[in-house]
């Protein structure tokens, strides 16, 4: 029989959420965030703060820009993509603490956490679906 404890152990160190990934932002625990998309995907916007590396670039640069120390946090579009994994893996091959955001940019965005893009920092309305949306109430 398979050891689930140990599984779903091993999945939920290789992965992460956007709440989870935020609240670590905002406790100051040091992760880099790490957007693996094209260059027009990063233009239309960003996890606020993120770092830009496209997958294909991280053997190259992440070695020169990223301390070995550190947490990645990587992300993609959504869970229709798989740039996230492709990222994580390159990560990981060279020996960084790397998790993939599940959800992606999308779940971020749905959440209503910071995104940047060239008009600066701001957050997009949270999607009830996908995040705890507060209802403002008439007194």
């Amino acid at each position: 029989m398979m050891d689930r404890a140990a599984y779903y152990a091993t999945k939920l160190a290789a992965e992460t959420d956007a709440s989870d990934a935020y609240a670590a932002q905002q406790r100051g625990e040091g992760i880099v965030i790490v957007d693996v998309r094209s260059d027009e995907a990063w233009a239309q916007g960003r996890v606020a703060g993120a770092v830009h590396m496209h997958y294909s670039e991280i053997a190259a640069r992440a070695p020169q820009e990223i301390a070995r120390d550190a947490t990645v946090v990587v992300y993609c579009w959504s869970p229709g993509c798989n740039a996230g994994a492709k990222g994580a893996l390159e990560f990981a091959s060279l020996g960084y603490d790397v998790k993939e955001m599940i959800g992606g940019f999308e779940y971020w965005v749905r959440e209503g956490y910071p995104v940047e893009d060239a008009d600066g920092v701001h957050r997009r309305p949270v999607d009830p679906l996908t995040g705890i949306a507060r209802i403002r109430t008439r007194s």
